[in-house]
This record gives structure tokens, sequence and C-alpha cells, in this order.
């Protein structure tokens, strides 16, 4: 795919979210909330993929 170029709403969209099934994102969300990677992916499934939802379960 020459010539697609990612924008920044693009990366910003990306942040606002969660993969759950991305081990970097489980490890970097568990190390910013002081929670379990597991915890995460729990929270993840229990009330979606964004982040600050992930985040407000979570306790931060």
């Amino acid at each position: 795919m020459a010539g697609k170029k990612k924008t920044a709403r693009g990366r910003k969209q990306d942040r606002a979210r969660v993969a759950k099934g991305q081990h970097y994102e489980l490890r970097y969300e568990a190390k910013k909330t002081g929670r379990s990677a597991s915890a995460v992916k729990k929270a993840v499934k229990k009330v979606g993929n964004s982040r600050k939802r992930v985040e407000k379960r979570l306790g931060r």
C-alpha cells in the first residue's frame, strides 16, 4: 500500500483503545495502572476496549 500515510487522527483513535490481543498493550496498561495484565484483560472483556473505561474500571 504505497502512498498510504498514517494520520494523526488514526493514531489518536488507536491510542483511545486497548487491544486485548496485543500483549505489549496489556503490559503497558498494567504497568500504568499498577494492576496485572490479566486484570486488564478482564476489564477489557467487561467494559469494552475504550482506554478511559478500562482505566476507570481498574481504579485509575
